[in-house]
């Protein structure tokens, strides 16, 4: 399985990059993605996800070819 993954804003910075790509033989969540993908840092309080571009909490399951993307709260004004 291969998941692809994508950072942004502030969370670009705190992992070092902004793609990576996560394999796996097993079933992932996107807390397990982000474990994987962000090299043992630690998930923010604040992160919110998406995979395929759509917002899901970090305990949905991941499948085969889907994009998971971190970012932080978006505000405006």
């Amino acid at each position: 399985m291969s998941i692809k993954v994508r950072f942004f804003a502030s969370f670009r910075e705190r992992v070092g990059m902004s793609e990576s790509a996560v394999a796996a033989g097993r079933a992932l969540t996107v807390a397990d993605v982000w474990a994987q993908a962000a090299g043992g840092k630690p998930l923010p309080a604040n992160a919110l996800a998406a995979v395929n571009m759509e917002y899901v909490p970090f305990d949905r399951v991941v499948k085969d070819g889907d994009e998971v993307a971190f970012f932080p709260p978006v505000t405006g004004g």
